[in-house]
């Protein structure tokens, strides 16, 4: 599957839950979204969830940050825009911009860096760093 050069959008609703007592976003929720969305990329390069486990695949988080400009509230739309921002050997950072879909304001950024790994001898045993698939480094080169 060729990488698209335009970021990977992914959508979410503000829910009661997401929110602190006052109504507006608690932050940790930004994290949950970067997860999400991380995954659905990773999934429309071709490394969905079945295929992560039938290859014994997976990506530790090893660092995330997110910097936080307005605060959401209830009910707000937003769209996540993530993309593949930098590969190295075995590891490889995915960025995320948070915004509000109902007048693009930029509620926040973060990025998250992960390593692929395959499970030495299947699930449930220890984790080795490999090669960073070509896909994400021809999506890395695709949105330079």
């Amino acid at each position: 599957m060729p990488p698209a050069a335009e970021p990977y959008v992914l959508l979410r609703t503000v829910e009661w839950g997401d929110c602190d007592p006052a109504g507006i976003i608690y932050y940790p929720t930004y994290y949950r979204w970067m997860d999400a969305a991380g995954w659905h990329l990773l999934a429309a390069l071709g490394f969905d969830a079945a295929r992560m486990r039938a290859e014994h695949l997976s990506q530790p988080l090893v660092h995330a940050a997110c910097d936080f400009k307005r605060s959401p509230t209830f009910g707000d739309r937003v769209a996540i825009h993530s993309q593949v921002a930098r590969v190295g050997e075995k590891s490889f950072t995915l960025a995320h911009r948070f915004v509000r879909e109902a007048d693009g304001a930029e509620l926040a950024s973060g990025h998250e860096v992960r390593v692929w790994c395959r499970y030495e001898a299947g699930p449930g045993s220890p984790l080795r760093g490999i090669a960073v698939p070509d896909v994400l480094r021809a999506a890395a080169r695709a949105t330079a």
